[in-house]
């Protein structure tokens, strides 16, 4: 629930300065539905890749002496395999020393962009015009905050639920430069790439031509009166 309120907050706080984008599948999602103008791109996708690791060298600064204190009582040597305990923290594992859930690449693949995918389309969904049932506008922020506390309930099990390549790359980086070293990644096959970064993207574009080509036509010949927000 904290994770849907921040988003929330954060849209309301961004959204007529930026549109509240603040993750890359969402915006590639906004230009390939032509939403958004691809000059815009390099701008936004650098914004939240600075944003977000920021965010993880923040993280690691006030947390720093209580994550070595947890190694410390654990018998946890940062940079080793047991590290990723605690490493988790920065960038999402699809797989744990010990973690009950069996979870390959591709179905790792399939959990994050099934997420993405789902998210997007209720962004579009939440924000098109023609969609007599959203609710008000000033209510969509907390509906995608809320969109995303679901799918968290669902797909966290499974990768922790990133959905955002900005988000988990990022902070990934910060940990690997304080000490986590290769153990900051969940392989050595780039499934940090492949799973957290590729996938998102895939999905949110697949959201974006499903929306723009088959459910965006049929909102607008039901209501032939309404634009697009």
């Amino acid at each position: 629930m904290i994770w849907g309120l921040s988003i929330g907050l954060a849209i309301y706080a961004t959204r007529s300065l930026s549109c509240a984008h603040f993750n890359p599948a969402v915006t590639l999602a906004m230009v390939a539905s032509k939403r958004m103008k691809a000059a815009k791109i390099p701008v936004y996708i650098s914004g939240q890749f600075l944003g977000a690791l920021l965010a993880g060298f923040l993280l690691y600064l006030f947390f720093e002496p209580s994550i070595a204190a947890y190694e410390a009582a654990h018998h946890i040597v940062r940079g080793t395999a047991e590290s990723m305990s605690t490493g988790k923290m920065f960038g999402e594992y699809y797989q744990l020393p010990g973690d009950a859930a069996i979870v390959s690449m591709p179905l790792a693949m399939l959990a994050e962009g099934f997420g993405t995918f789902l998210l997007v389309l209720m962004i579009f969904f939440l924000t098109e015009g023609c969609n007599v049932g959203r609710p008000d506008n000033n209510l969509a922020p907390i509906f995608i905050g809320l969109t995303v506390s679901s799918l968290i309930c669902l797909i966290a099990p499974l990768t922790q639920a990133g959905f955002n390549p900005a988000r988990d790359l990022a902070p990934r980086l910060v940990a690997w430069l304080t000490g986590w070293g290769s153990y900051a990644f969940p392989d050595q096959s780039g499934g940090f790439f492949y799973v957290y970064v590729l996938a998102p993207i895939i999905g949110g574009l697949v959201a974006a031509a499903l929306f723009s080509y088959i459910l965006e036509p049929l909102l607008k010949k039901e209501h032939k009166s309404c634009e697009s927000c």
